[in-house]
């Protein structure tokens, strides 16, 4: 018997966010503009003969939850979430988990934390595949100088997001 899948597309101030929900949680939230190709990236990858359906109160939920976030009401999701990714990559978003709102860690201080310290790069690629952005906040990761590096919704959209959350120490 194969997986179900919940499939679909949130609206949120910040455009539309596509989202792919498994049993046990949000596995997925793809940036505006790449929706479905993400989407359908991640089901061919961990769960190829599920089926899918669309729509479903989970992702009125998260559309719910991204809302009062972007409107500065919410600071901690409460969504349940479905990671999958190597033993490496699921330390690393474990860790970025533990990053409150409004403060930013470097990728030297997140590598620390996981007992790799000399690792910054695995964590820059882990943090760059991310499969939840926001909700597991990888736009609270900054260079050595505080200096911001790429992002998978945009260097604006990172801007965005650190200013909505009143961070410091970044340039």
């Amino acid at each position: 018997m194969s997986d179900e899948i919940i499939l679909g597309e949130v609206d949120t101030p910040a455009g539309r966010y596509g989202a792919v929900y498994t049993a046990a949680g949000l596995a997925r939230l793809a940036f505006p503009g790449e929706p479905a190709a993400a989407c359908a990236r991640w089901l061919q990858r961990w769960a190829p003969g599920a089926r899918v359906r669309t729509g479903g109160r989970q992702l009125a939920e998260l559309a719910e939850q991204l809302g009062a976030y972007f409107a500065g009401q919410l600071r901690v999701f409460s969504l349940p979430l479905d990671l999958r990714g190597t033993p490496f990559q699921l330390r690393v978003w474990g860790e970025l988990l533990t990053i409150g709102y409004g403060v930013v860690r470097r990728y030297a201080e997140v590598a620390a934390a996981i007992g790799a310290p000399r690792a910054c790069r695995a964590v820059g690629a882990a943090n760059g595949a991310n499969p939840i952005p926001i909700i597991v906040p990888c736009h609270r990761l900054v260079g050595a100088h505080g200096q911001l590096i790429k992002y998978g919704g945009g260097l604006g959209l990172k801007r965005r997001l650190l200013a909505l959350e009143h961070a410091a120490g970044y340039s």
